[in-house]
Protein backbone atom coordinates (compact mmCIF):
# COMPACT_ATOMS: atom_id res chain seq x y z
CA UNK A 1 0.00 0.00 0.00
CA UNK A 2 1.46 3.04 -1.09
CA UNK A 3 1.36 6.82 0.97
CA UNK A 4 0.72 9.81 -0.28
CA UNK A 5 1.87 12.90 1.47
CA UNK A 6 1.33 16.24 0.44
CA UNK A 7 3.61 19.45 1.66
CA UNK A 8 3.72 19.56 5.77
CA UNK A 9 2.38 16.17 6.23
CA UNK A 10 4.18 14.12 9.30
CA UNK A 11 6.36 10.99 8.39
CA UNK A 12 8.30 9.81 10.74
CA UNK A 13 9.57 10.59 14.09
CA UNK A 14 13.24 8.80 12.51
CA UNK A 15 14.78 12.19 11.79
CA UNK A 16 18.32 10.14 11.40
CA UNK A 17 16.74 8.56 8.20
CA UNK A 18 15.16 11.58 6.43
CA UNK A 19 15.85 11.95 2.72
CA UNK A 20 15.09 13.80 -0.44
CA UNK A 21 11.84 15.31 -0.39
CA UNK A 22 11.47 15.61 3.55
CA UNK A 23 12.47 18.34 5.89
CA UNK A 24 13.13 17.97 9.87
CA UNK A 25 11.73 20.17 12.35
CA UNK A 26 11.77 19.11 16.26
CA UNK A 27 12.74 15.82 15.64
CA UNK A 28 10.12 15.11 13.00
CA UNK A 29 10.13 13.81 9.62
CA UNK A 30 7.64 15.62 7.05
CA UNK A 31 7.15 16.01 3.78
CA UNK A 32 8.44 18.76 1.32
CA UNK A 33 6.51 17.53 -1.60
CA UNK A 34 3.78 16.24 -3.33
CA UNK A 35 4.25 12.26 -3.73
CA UNK A 36 4.66 8.74 -2.36
CA UNK A 37 6.76 7.65 0.81
CA UNK A 38 9.87 5.31 -0.02
CA UNK A 39 11.08 4.20 3.29
CA UNK A 40 13.68 1.13 2.40
CA UNK A 41 16.46 2.77 3.41
CA UNK A 42 16.38 6.43 4.08
CA UNK A 43 13.02 7.99 4.27
CA UNK A 44 12.06 9.78 0.89
CA UNK A 45 9.34 11.45 -0.81
CA UNK A 46 9.27 10.71 -4.33
CA UNK A 47 7.76 13.61 -6.05
CA UNK A 48 4.18 12.38 -8.50
CA UNK A 49 4.83 15.95 -10.54
CA UNK A 50 6.38 19.06 -10.71
CA UNK A 51 9.00 21.15 -13.08
CA UNK A 52 12.62 20.22 -12.70
CA UNK A 53 14.89 22.49 -10.59
CA UNK A 54 18.59 22.67 -11.62
CA UNK A 55 20.77 22.24 -8.93
CA UNK A 56 24.68 22.62 -9.05
CA UNK A 57 26.74 20.13 -10.73
CA UNK A 58 23.24 19.00 -12.00
CA UNK A 59 24.07 17.11 -15.66
CA UNK A 60 21.33 17.55 -17.91
CA UNK A 61 20.55 17.80 -21.40
CA UNK A 62 19.88 21.12 -23.06
CA UNK A 63 18.54 22.74 -26.54
CA UNK A 64 20.37 26.11 -27.88
CA UNK A 65 17.31 28.57 -28.36
CA UNK A 66 19.09 31.69 -28.61
CA UNK A 67 22.17 33.42 -29.04
CA UNK A 68 22.62 36.53 -27.37
CA UNK A 69 26.30 37.61 -27.16
CA UNK A 70 28.53 35.91 -24.85
CA UNK A 71 26.16 33.35 -24.24
CA UNK A 72 24.33 30.71 -25.60
CA UNK A 73 20.85 30.69 -23.94
CA UNK A 74 19.76 27.13 -23.28
CA UNK A 75 16.38 25.31 -22.56
CA UNK A 76 17.08 22.82 -19.83
CA UNK A 77 13.25 22.01 -19.68
CA UNK A 78 13.13 24.08 -16.53
CA UNK A 79 11.06 27.22 -16.25
CA UNK A 80 14.80 28.44 -16.01
CA UNK A 81 17.02 29.17 -18.90
CA UNK A 82 20.48 27.94 -18.58
CA UNK A 83 23.14 30.25 -19.97
CA UNK A 84 26.60 29.00 -21.36
CA UNK A 85 29.51 31.07 -21.50
CA UNK A 86 31.56 31.96 -25.61
CA UNK A 87 34.72 31.09 -22.52
CA UNK A 88 33.53 27.72 -22.99
CA UNK A 89 35.16 27.64 -26.18
CA UNK A 90 38.24 29.65 -25.69
CA UNK A 91 39.96 31.20 -28.64
CA UNK A 92 40.40 29.15 -32.04
CA UNK A 93 43.74 29.81 -32.94
CA UNK A 94 44.39 33.99 -32.42
CA UNK A 95 40.43 34.62 -33.18
CA UNK A 96 38.40 35.37 -30.60
CA UNK A 97 34.42 34.31 -30.93
CA UNK A 98 32.37 37.40 -31.64
CA UNK A 99 28.80 37.34 -32.01
CA UNK A 100 28.83 36.53 -35.54
CA UNK A 101 30.90 33.28 -34.95
CA UNK A 102 29.02 31.91 -32.11
CA UNK A 103 26.95 30.00 -34.74
CA UNK A 104 29.53 28.08 -36.18
CA UNK A 105 30.19 26.65 -32.58
CA UNK A 106 26.45 26.04 -31.40
CA UNK A 107 23.50 26.91 -33.45
CA UNK A 108 19.80 27.72 -32.91
CA UNK A 109 18.30 23.98 -32.09
CA UNK A 110 21.67 21.69 -30.90
CA UNK A 111 21.44 19.30 -28.37
CA UNK A 112 24.33 19.74 -26.00
CA UNK A 113 25.45 17.61 -22.53
CA UNK A 114 25.87 20.26 -20.05
CA UNK A 115 27.10 20.19 -16.44
CA UNK A 116 25.24 22.93 -13.75
CA UNK A 117 28.06 25.38 -12.70
CA UNK A 118 25.84 27.51 -10.64
CA UNK A 119 23.00 28.79 -9.67
CA UNK A 120 22.09 32.00 -8.31
CA UNK A 121 19.72 33.51 -5.95
CA UNK A 122 17.92 35.10 -9.05
CA UNK A 123 17.71 32.00 -10.43
CA UNK A 124 20.43 32.29 -13.03
CA UNK A 125 22.42 29.14 -14.18
CA UNK A 126 25.32 29.11 -15.45
CA UNK A 127 26.27 26.12 -17.08
CA UNK A 128 29.82 24.16 -18.82
CA UNK A 129 30.06 21.63 -21.48
CA UNK A 130 30.75 18.33 -20.86
CA UNK A 131 33.70 16.48 -22.54
CA UNK A 132 31.44 14.61 -25.22
CA UNK A 133 28.71 17.57 -25.27
CA UNK A 134 27.51 17.60 -28.47
CA UNK A 135 24.74 15.41 -29.28
CA UNK A 136 24.40 13.75 -33.10
CA UNK A 137 21.14 13.14 -35.43
CA UNK A 138 21.51 9.76 -35.19
CA UNK A 139 19.60 8.75 -32.44
CA UNK A 140 16.37 9.79 -30.50
CA UNK A 141 15.51 12.46 -27.16
CA UNK A 142 12.52 11.13 -25.36
CA UNK A 143 11.39 13.38 -22.40
CA UNK A 144 9.75 12.02 -19.12
CA UNK A 145 9.72 13.85 -15.67
CA UNK A 146 12.77 14.34 -14.01
CA UNK A 147 11.14 12.75 -10.84
CA UNK A 148 11.30 9.51 -12.83
CA UNK A 149 14.90 9.27 -13.56
CA UNK A 150 16.14 7.56 -10.25
CA UNK A 151 13.18 4.50 -11.19
CA UNK A 152 14.89 4.37 -14.73
CA UNK A 153 18.67 4.34 -13.38
CA UNK A 154 17.07 1.52 -10.50
CA UNK A 155 19.10 1.05 -7.18
CA UNK A 156 23.11 0.83 -7.51
CA UNK A 157 22.21 1.18 -12.04
CA UNK A 158 20.76 -2.02 -11.88
CA UNK A 159 17.24 -0.82 -14.48
CA UNK A 160 19.43 0.72 -16.54
CA UNK A 161 22.32 -1.49 -17.03
CA UNK A 162 19.70 -4.22 -18.50
CA UNK A 163 18.15 -1.74 -20.48
CA UNK A 164 21.55 -0.89 -22.21
CA UNK A 165 22.01 -5.06 -22.33
CA UNK A 166 18.65 -6.03 -23.14
CA UNK A 167 17.62 -2.94 -26.36
CA UNK A 168 21.37 -3.32 -27.28
CA UNK A 169 21.40 1.08 -27.93
CA UNK A 170 23.71 3.42 -25.79
CA UNK A 171 21.19 5.41 -23.55
CA UNK A 172 22.16 8.19 -21.86
CA UNK A 173 20.21 9.88 -18.90
CA UNK A 174 20.24 13.21 -17.50
CA UNK A 175 19.00 14.73 -14.53
CA UNK A 176 16.38 16.85 -16.21
CA UNK A 177 14.36 14.01 -17.24
CA UNK A 178 16.02 14.05 -21.30
CA UNK A 179 17.23 10.88 -22.57
CA UNK A 180 19.66 10.12 -25.94
CA UNK A 181 19.16 7.16 -27.34
CA UNK A 182 21.25 5.31 -30.29
CA UNK A 183 21.23 2.47 -32.17
CA UNK A 184 19.61 0.29 -34.91
CA UNK A 185 15.89 2.19 -35.49
CA UNK A 186 14.32 -1.23 -34.15
CA UNK A 187 16.30 -1.11 -30.86
CA UNK A 188 15.07 2.38 -30.14
CA UNK A 189 11.69 1.21 -30.58
CA UNK A 190 12.06 -0.88 -27.85
CA UNK A 191 13.81 1.22 -25.76
CA UNK A 192 11.40 3.77 -26.19
CA UNK A 193 8.71 2.00 -25.14
CA UNK A 194 10.68 0.23 -22.14
CA UNK A 195 11.41 3.73 -21.01
CA UNK A 196 7.96 4.86 -21.18
CA UNK A 197 6.56 1.65 -19.65
CA UNK A 198 8.87 2.61 -16.70
CA UNK A 199 8.04 6.33 -16.62
CA UNK A 200 4.37 4.84 -16.29
CA UNK A 201 4.73 2.46 -13.64
CA UNK A 202 7.60 4.06 -11.89
CA UNK A 203 5.28 4.10 -8.31
CA UNK A 204 4.62 0.57 -8.59
CA UNK A 205 6.31 -2.49 -7.04
CA UNK A 206 7.92 -5.56 -8.77
CA UNK A 207 8.48 -2.99 -11.85
CA UNK A 208 12.36 -4.44 -12.24
CA UNK A 209 11.13 -7.90 -12.83
CA UNK A 210 7.80 -7.06 -15.05
CA UNK A 211 10.69 -5.02 -17.32
CA UNK A 212 12.98 -8.12 -17.32
CA UNK A 213 10.13 -10.65 -18.35
CA UNK A 214 8.83 -8.39 -21.24
CA UNK A 215 12.15 -7.61 -22.80
CA UNK A 216 12.76 -11.06 -23.06
CA UNK A 217 9.72 -12.16 -23.97
CA UNK A 218 10.23 -9.56 -26.91
CA UNK A 219 13.42 -10.97 -27.61
CA UNK A 220 11.98 -14.66 -27.86
CA UNK A 221 9.41 -13.08 -30.07
CA UNK A 222 11.96 -11.76 -32.53
CA UNK A 223 14.26 -14.63 -32.59
CA UNK A 224 11.12 -16.75 -33.50
CA UNK A 225 10.06 -14.64 -36.14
Amino acid sequence: MYKVVVPGDYISDEAKRAGEGTYVEEGKVYAANYGIVSEKEEIRVVALAGKYVPFRGDVVIGKIIEIAYPYWIVDIGSPYEGRLHINEFGREGDRKIDFSSMSDYLDLGDLVVAKVLNVDALMRIDLTLKDEFMISDRGRLIEISYTKVPRVIGRSGSMIKMLKEKCNCFIFIAKNGRIWIRGKEEDMNLATQVLLMISNEAHTSGLTDRVSNFLDSFKEKREGE
